[in-house]
């Protein structure tokens, strides 16, 4: 009997807080498009050995801007997934801007991919979190469809492509500032 009175309540809070990590699951699903499909992700940055072409990105940017990734070839390119109902991206985004600032003498260029998200909860993110490099609006999440052969899976994610317009790393998941910049700073220096 005493084993029912611990397990019972055991049960209802783990019920608990389950529900609320579905809870906050339905909040983000709601705040942008739909099913937002959520994968959190391992925080692991890669450097690829088997370099692909990046896709033909194309889109419009929250500024309404149209926007090529093939006219950065020749930069090496910081491709960050990103949501305004994602809390690691908010976590990240002044990492973000702050490498993006510290590299842009050397020829590095962010740029944002909001993924599954409202344009209004977009744009009042950019602005919070002070992000001057552009972001492209992907509400359908087909710019992250692109990158089939190295596939984001999660928010966030960043993609690197290198000089020459190859997926060069990936990281899934929320990245530090000391791993973004130490793999930024070594594809800078690839010839």
């Amino acid at each position: 009997m005493i084993r029912r009175v611990f397990t019972v309540p055991a049960v209802v809070l783990l019920g608990g807080v389950l529900a609320g990590c579905a809870g906050a699951s339905a909040v983000q699903s709601g705040a942008g498009a739909g099913d937002s499909r959520y994968v959190a992700g391992d925080n692991v940055s890669e450097i690829v050995k088997d370099r692909k072409p990046a896709p033909a990105v194309q889109g419009t940017t929250l500024d309404g801007k149209p926007f090529k990734l093939s006219d950065y070839t020749g930069k090496i390119v910081v491709v960050n997934f990103w949501a305004s109902w994602c809390a690691p991206c908010r976590a990240e985004a002044p990492t973000m801007q702050k490498i993006s600032d510290e590299n842009k003498a050397s020829g590095v260029q962010f740029v944002g991919v909001d993924i599954k998200d409202g344009k209004d909860n977009a744009q009042a993110f950019l602005r919070t979190y002070k992000i001057t490099y552009p972001s492209l609006f992907d509400q359908a999440g087909q710019i992250a469809l692109a990158f089939r052969d190295i596939p984001p899976n999660a928010v966030p994610s960043t993609l690197i492509v290198d000089r020459k317009g190859q997926i060069a790393a990936r990281a899934i998941g929320s990245v530090s500032y000391t791993s973004l910049r130490d793999i930024v700073t070594r594809l800078a220096a690839e010839k």
